[in-house]
């Protein structure tokens, strides 16, 4: 693990003590209101009727988890590298009697036997985080039985570039769309490096692994919102905020 990927481990396990201090709030979110976004349980719907085993690289707090086990999947097995994160997650899954096991590990090298899984899910904030892309897809095809699939529902790569202006978009100029890398500004990882992948970039990793690509959809909607009440004109419908992509190893 480089110097820059232990500062980001060290800033997400401050971040991730959040999940200690709500964990009253998030248990009862897991228990009663946990789910996927109704579009991403559109795409995932018919892969959780078979019941897979699901793997989620970078896996935080473990509400999607909670929320996958709910709509089908077998078991799920969370991997990320804050210990906070996975321990919290671990406690509120086992409260809750859900199948939902947790390892402390970087992505990729995801401590996982190959064909292990039926689907490997990952994103809502996780793709910035890879500093190769190429190898967290090889990892991601490695995981994957033959048939299964990746699913990821993410920021758009456009993100970083949209103020938080209320008035109109605007586009921020300390920030390109084609740069390598960015220094976060917000919470929770106030100071943390960001990658940049455009979505050139992260498609042409995921088909160089070997999937093959059945979903490529973009969004207006981000899948997050500061929780302090903030709208930018940017969230108006006007700009792409958020994507699925599904693939599948063939």
């Amino acid at each position: 693990m480089d110097k820059v990927v232990q500062s980001n481990r060290a800033a997400w396990e401050k971040a991730s003590t959040k999940h200690v201090h709500e964990y009253d709030e998030l248990l009862e979110e897991a228990r009663s209101a946990a789910r996927l976004f109704p579009r991403e349980a559109e795409l995932l719907q018919p892969l959780l009727d078979d019941r897979p085993v699901v793997v989620h690289f970078q896996s935080g707090h473990g509400l999607d988890d909670v929320a996958l086990v709910k709509a089908g999947a077998r078991q799920v097995v969370g991997v990320d590298y804050s210990s906070v994160a996975a321990g919290a997650a671990h406690r509120r899954a086992a409260e809750l009697d859900l199948s939902c096991q947790y390892v402390v590990a970087e992505v990729p090298g995801v401590p996982v036997k190959d064909g292990a899984a039926d689907l490997v899910y990952t994103g809502k904030g996780a793709l910035i985080w890879m500093r190769d892309i190429g190898a967290w897809a090889a990892d991601a095809a490695r995981v994957l039985r033959p048939g299964g699939h990746l699913f990821v529902y993410e920021a758009h790569p456009a993100v970083p570039l949209w103020s938080w202006d209320e008035d109109e978009p605007r586009i921020r100029p300390d920030r390109s769309y084609f740069a390598e890398s960015h220094v976060n500004d917000t919470f929770p990882a106030n100071g943390a490096q960001e990658w940049q992948w455009n979505l050139g970039q992260i498609v042409t990793a995921v088909v160089a692994a070997g999937l093959r690509i059945e979903v490529l959809e973009e969004y207006a909607e981000p899948f997050w919102r500061p929780a302090d009440g903030t709208d930018a004109a940017a969230w108006s419908g006007r700009l792409p905020n958020s994507y699925a992509l599904l693939a599948r190893r063939p």
